[in-house]
């Protein structure tokens, strides 16, 4: 099967755990938000340092608008394969569709280099 419609570009699979680690380093020293409410939220409200979205989301209209809404904002975001690798990051025991970092915390180098790597895998479009 292949990937959802929302998803907006390849997540190299050498990143995929750069980004996993950072939700967890952040979820402990910093403050993320857990959930595609919250992120959603955190995008409108320009909160976000790095907004990350599962990729096996069902029905994927569950997350689908946080990539057109993360591009309207200018919110960097990245894509991980697994909601459940999403949740257990989170530290919680249930999947996650979607995570907001809002202060990396101890993390805040790994968030940089996601963000800078995500750009460069776009185009080189600056999302911050």
């Amino acid at each position: 099967m292949g990937k959802a419609y929302y998803v907006k570009f390849e997540t190299p699979e050498d990143l995929v755990n750069p980004i996993l680690e950072a939700v967890r380093v952040a979820s402990t020293s910093g403050k993320v938000k857990k959930g595609t409410n919250e992120a959603t939220k955190a995008i409108e409200r320009g909160t976000s340092k790095l907004i990350v979205i599962a990729e096996d989301v069902e029905p994927p209209e569950v997350v689908a608008h946080l990539p057109i809404l993360c591009e309207e904002q200018g919110a960097a975001f990245a894509f991980v394969p697994s909601k459940q690798e999403l949740g257990k990051s989170l530290g919680i025991d249930i999947t996650s569709a979607a995570a907001a970092i809002l202060d990396a915390g101890d993390a805040q180098h790994i968030v940089d280099q996601v963000v800078s790597s995500i750009a460069k895998i776009k185009g080189g479009k600056t999302d911050q």
